[in-house]
């Protein structure tokens, strides 16, 4: 019988996160303005400019649109009989792979809090949670592409009851003691 967990994460918007949100619609309404104004008082003096202020606005009107629907992630972990995978989902429309791995390829695992050892330079930490620091959890364990890696991530009970069948032993006794 096949072992198989699916979870969904939005992520939620930090205060930087917000603030730089509203600094770009901000910036995108001024251009915006700008552009339609500048093409409407250059009308008289030729349609050139005219139609180039029109196609500059409609540019900058979409890519503030595209740069605020891009700002809704959701992340989806899937476990399959102990390979864990993490796709990033933007805007509920694009889907990119993050990161694939080997439970049984975990050397750390556990609540990621103060007691977790410290992040070394030659680390490449993937965060894959939803900005909620008391249900995080963090795995490290060897990449074939990104080296040595630390995981961030929320697993809900389910996905947790499932990594825990397939953790080495060594870590699933640490876990007990715990």
């Amino acid at each position: 019988m096949d072992n198989f967990a699916e979870q969904l994460i939005e992520k939620h918007s930090t205060k930087a996160d917000k603030t730089r949100n509203m600094i770009s619609l901000i910036i995108g309404i001024i251009l915006s303005v700008f552009f339609i104004v500048t093409s409407i008082l250059t009308i008289g003096s030729g349609g050139f400019f005219a139609f180039l202020g029109i196609i500059l606005a409609v540019f900058s009107i979409s890519m503030t649109y595209i740069n605020q629907r891009n700002n809704k992630v959701e992340y989806e972990y899937t476990f399959t009989n102990g390979d864990l995978d993490i796709d990033k989902i933007i805007a509920k429309s694009k889907r990119k792979e993050m990161i694939s791995t080997q439970i049984s390829k975990f050397t750390a695992f556990g609540k990621y809090d103060l007691n977790v050892p410290e992040e070394t330079d030659d680390m490449t930490i993937v965060y894959a949670t939803d900005n909620i620091e008391s249900h995080e959890y963090y795995a490290d364990f060897q990449h074939e592409e990104y080296g040595k890696t630390r995981l961030v991530f929320c697993p809900d009970e389910r996905m947790l009851d499932n990594i825990n069948n397939f953790l080495p032993r060594q870590l699933r006794i640490n876990l007990k003691k715990e």
